[in-house]
């Protein structure tokens, strides 16, 4: 498929992966709905554009997610293609925990997900479109100090996976992707033990994949129609260990997040 005329609509669009997803199908051609929780920023993100309408939504939320997926059909008819890019992040152990964090995080990065295509998804049968979730690696592997965004990653890719397989001869396409460490703004708003936001990245964010590239790999595996996408060699090599050599990894994975600065692992 091509984007051309197709009605795209993005969560999670103020800043990152969401802002340069939608910013590239504007230029495939293709109208697209963003939404945000934010609306005031969200408009400070965008140009204006005759093709670009933008929202104020919470995922966390089934009434947003209904009310943004009723306004893009109210405004073109239809929908073609839904990315779900809006998500949460945290980093904390579990033992130190506020159990809210894991419910915020699944608020938001699962039932976000699943209500939002819930919502869009007669459209996107009718049009033989195409549903993305922007996952993760985490979705692959469990990291530590990310036991619930791990957690509700787990949880959107076999959400995905079972859709795809119920849809698997109505012609629509349902595709994940994990994109790897990416140059966004998820790490600065991440959870803390108590909900607070973090505040601050353990990154490099310089060295990261941009979003617009993210955005561009995304956007072609749209047009393939692709099943799913690891991104970096990182990633690729953390789902490969993960099946064939899960206690090496542990290890590989306990030690690497544990040099992050301020790392909550103690050996």
């Amino acid at each position: 498929m091509t984007f051309t005329d197709k009605v795209v609509a993005i969560t999670g669009a103020s800043s990152g992966i969401g802002r340069a997803l939608a910013l590239d199908a504007l230029n495939r051609g293709a109208f697209v709905a963003v939404c945000a929780r934010n609306l005031e920023k969200l408009k400070g993100s965008f140009p204006q554009h005759e093709r670009l309408l933008l929202l104020a939504a919470d995922v966390s939320k089934e009434s947003d997610c209904n009310s943004f997926i009723e306004a893009t059909i109210a405004q073109w008819g239809r929908v073609d293609v839904l990315i779900n890019n809006a998500g949460s992040s945290m980093r904390a152990l579990f033992q130190d925990l506020d159990l809210k964090v894991l419910r915020e995080l699944m608020d938001v990065n699962y039932w976000g997900t699943v209500c939002t295509t819930k919502a869009a998804l007669d459209s996107i049968i009718k049009h033989k479109g195409t549903i993305v979730g922007v996952s993760s690696i985490a979705g692959y592997r469990g990291l530590p100090g990310r036991t619930g965004y791990s957690s509700s990653k787990f949880a959107m890719q076999g959400f995905m996976e079972s859709l795809r397989t119920e849809l698997l001869y109505k012609d629509v396409n349902v595709m994940w992707v994990a994109p790897g460490f990416t140059a966004s703004n998820i790490r600065n708003t991440a959870l803390a033990a108590d909900g607070s936001a973090q505040k601050e990245t353990p990154l490099d964010e310089s060295k990261l994949m941009s979003s617009e590239t993210c955005a561009r790999i995304i956007l072609d595996g749209v047009e393939k129609r692709k099943r799913t996408i690891v991104m970096t060699g990182q990633g690729k090599l953390t789902v490969f260990l993960s099946k064939f050599l899960p206690g090496f990894l542990d290890k590989m994975v306990f030690n690497h997040f544990a040099k992050e600065p301020n790392s909550p692992l103690k050996r």
